[in-house]
């Protein structure tokens, strides 16, 4: 595995973020979305605070469809998220990838749960 990949885990799931994030470059924002109904993971999630209080609020974050259908996930911004919440800031960009984008950019989980794969 490359050791200079950004990395998003969360539980048994693993997505490469540097991927997701050449997938996303130059896309515009497919709509907004509330952090506030954000809020319930963030207690599953590391954040710095140092580190949230430098955000850009203006990137997108980057969220993928979760496989089987469970919705969308916020894979890239949540730092971003935090901030929002602390801040009042009731909306904020994000660019979803596709199903296909997700599953090139998953290290882990799912069909992908035996091994590490890159």
């Amino acid at each position: 595995m490359n050791g200079s990949a950004e990395m998003f885990h969360l539980l048994a799931w693993r997505w490469n973020v540097t991927t997701a994030k050449a997938y996303a470059a130059g896309r515009t924002p497919n709509t907004h979305l509330n952090p506030a109904s954000w809020s319930g993971l963030l207690a599953l999630i590391v954040i710095d605070a140092e580190h949230a209080r430098t955000v850009d609020l203006t990137e997108p974050l980057i969220a993928v469809p979760v496989p089987d259908g469970g919705g969308p996930l916020v894979i890239d911004g949540w730092h971003r998220i935090h901030k929002a919440l602390a801040t009042g800031v009731e909306r904020l960009p994000v660019i979803f990838l596709t199903a296909e984008e997700e599953l090139a950019c998953r290290v882990h989980g799912g069909e992908k749960g035996h091994g590490w794969h890159c």
